[in-house]
């Protein structure tokens, strides 16, 4: 591996923009997607279960591949598979694009997520092996702030495009921006991997983990439970397999008291996150009566909030720890989510719809660089891509359930899309589930996360590294978030 780079140097910041860009390209077809909808499925006649797996479709094949993405990439070449997944994204892009039916686009989603899968885990991965130490908290704050600029305009720009030139073109949109991502990549970013491999992939692990989430999907959209059921044993069976010495997530990712920490608050908040996207812009066009556009503009605050402050919070959680910004941040959000379900029917933006949006991005500013770098600074370098694919499939698979599942739970059903009163009254009691969610999280941080302490470095020749590393060799200093 080269010499790692200065997050000032000309080729440190193209780094940052080609990892930026390709994440942000494969989450924008959530947020950018969910704008759509409405039209989608009045275009391809489409209920809310076509909908749901419309979404859930991409985020299955993502949360459930994406830990063999990370795997693959530590394995051959971190920049070599967030190519492939970016110009697999790309063609299926296309696909989507070109769909006749609702079918066709689930398909054509699924083959999305897969793409998806590939280049997420490689994103942070790229930026943790190939950044200084020093300038990688900030340079995740980058990270985080400039996807989530991205995640949070994509309604708005999307609702533009579904406006000015169909639901089509937010797909078709993918495909000049890949191949910018794939030139920046190939011409700029080092290429990267875990010098130490599983000696194979865990081929079980990921069958086990894609039967596990489908089934249990389809058995929560399609109200099935003995489909529910088989996905829980998949899953049982995926943990089981970790004890596999080829295992997909390696067991030792798991001593560490920062990583289960993290990815606890991540499940809880997450969850909450994905049943916000997926019925925020729902309420505002069936039942404030606000046009693609105008359900766009509504979130531009939480776009402002996160370029404002992520880096900020990502330079805090390096200097200072994560434990105070990941339990504030979900509690501030909580705060936002209780104002937004005062949205009705004509609700005022100035006065209903911008101080719920407001807080609420303010709260997710201030989480989420410091949970990603707590995720990153909590395992050793060499397994960055796989601890990146294990939280974003975290992250993934909860939205993926709460999109599937509270639709159900709140009484969301397909004559609620065509009634104001009835997907008002869902969306309330699927607020305040999203508002506990994100208590629960706040709760976990601030019971689970350590504040990292400084140890001195050893004088001695040769030293014996932390638990987490099997090396020995000259005195080190252990990266403090970890354990």
């Amino acid at each position: 591996m080269t010499e790692p780079l200065a997050l000032a140097s000309r080729r440190g910041r193209w780094v940052v923009a080609a990892t930026v860009l390709g994440s942000s390209m494969a989450l924008l077809d959530g947020t950018v997607v969910n704008i759509a909808l409405p039209h989608i499925g009045e275009d391809l006649n489409s209920g809310v279960a076509g909908l749901q797996w419309t979404l859930s479709g991409y985020t299955l094949a993502l949360a459930s591949l994406i830990l063999l993405g990370g795997a693959l990439g530590d394995r051959w070449g971190r920049r070599r598979v967030f190519v492939w997944g970016t110009v697999w994204f790309a063609v299926a892009s296309l696909l989507c694009g070109i769909a006749p039916d609702i079918t066709f686009l689930v398909i054509a989603r699924i083959l999305q997520g897969v793409g998806a899968a590939l280049l997420t885990p490689g994103s942070l991965a790229i930026i943790s092996a190939s950044l200084r130490e020093e300038d990688r908290g900030a340079a995740i704050g980058l990270w985080s702030g400039l996807g989530g600029v991205a995640g949070a305009i994509g309604p708005l720009f999307g609702g533009w495009l579904v406006e000015v030139a169909g639901w089509r073109s937010v797909f078709l949109l993918n495909i000049p921006l890949a191949i910018v991502v794939v030139w920046a990549a190939v011409r700029h970013v080092p290429e990267s991997r875990d010098p130490h491999p599983p000696e194979h992939l865990d081929v079980v692990g990921s069958a086990c983990a894609v039967v596990g989430l489908g089934a249990l999907t389809y058995g929560l959209i399609e109200v099935n439970p003995i489909v529910g059921l088989v996905g829980v044993l998949a899953l049982c069976l995926f943990v089981v397999e970790r004890r596999s010495p080829s295992a997909l997530v390696p067991p030792s990712l798991f001593r560490s008291r920062m990583f289960v920490a993290a990815n606890l608050v991540t499940l809880a908040v997450y969850a909450a996150l994905g049943g916000v996207f997926f019925l925020l812009v729902l309420q505002l066009q069936l039942v404030a009566g606000y046009s693609p556009v105008a359900a766009g503009v509504a979130t531009v605050p939480i776009t402002l909030a996160l370029l404002l402050l992520s880096s900020r919070a990502g330079s805090y959680a390096q200097t200072h720890g994560p434990r105070l910004p990941m339990t504030v941040g979900p509690a501030v959000a909580a705060v936002g989510l209780v104002l937004m379900t005062r949205i009705g029917p004509d609700a005022s933006y100035l006065t209903v719809v911008l101080p719920g949006v407001l807080v609420f991005g303010l709260g997710l500013a201030v989480m989420v660089a410091p949970l990603t770098a707590a995720v990153l600074g909590s395992v050793p370098v060499e397994q960055s891509g796989i601890a990146s694919g294990v939280n974003n499939a975290v992250a993934r698979t909860s939205q993926l359930l709460a999109v599937a599942a509270l639709p159900a739970l709140v009484g969301i059903d397909a004559e609620s899309l065509v009634d104001p009163s009835s997907f008002s009254d869902g969306f309330r009691y699927a607020m305040y589930i999203c508002v506990a969610l994100l208590l629960i999280g706040a709760a976990i941080a601030a019971t689970l996360i350590r504040t990292p302490t400084v140890e001195p470095v050893q004088e001695a020749d040769s030293v014996a590294c932390k638990p987490h590393c099997d090396l020995t060799g000259p005195a080190v200093q252990p990266n403090p978030m970890r354990d």
